[in-house]
């Protein structure tokens, strides 16, 4: 057995970070945890206000299903909130027997994520 007792970071590629930490952090209200040159590289790290796992905008060709989940405390709002912003949102929240609501969104490289309420 592994000592593995957490996540710390998942990546998202993007084909421009600071377009990708305008959206983040301008448009989704998340906080810059890190920004480090490097070797010809920057690690840009995003996050939710208090989550415990951020989000690294790594260079990259996006357009991929990251499969990341973020929870909210109100999908329908944040559904709305995010159309009036201009961004790339399902039509509706799903609204389920059982399940969640929740709402796919696609970043400015076409990175899709989902919101759900919990």
């Amino acid at each position: 057995m592994t000592q593995i007792n957490g996540m710390a970071t998942v990546a998202i590629p993007v084909a421009d970070q600071e377009r990708a930490f305008e959206f983040y952090v301008g448009t989704l209200g998340f906080e810059k945890r890190r920004d480090l040159p490097g070797g010809g590289t920057r690690w840009l790290e995003v996050a939710p206000p208090g989550s415990p796992t951020s989000v690294a905008l790594v260079v990259g060709e996006g357009g991929v299903d990251t499969g990341i989940r973020f929870t909210t405390t109100d999908a329908t709002a944040d559904h709305e909130t995010l159309r009036a912003a201009g961004v790339d949102v399902d039509a509706e929240v799903l609204r389920w027997q059982g399940v969640p609501p929740m709402f796919t969104f696609r970043d400015p490289d076409g990175n899709r994520l989902v919101i759900v309420e919990v």
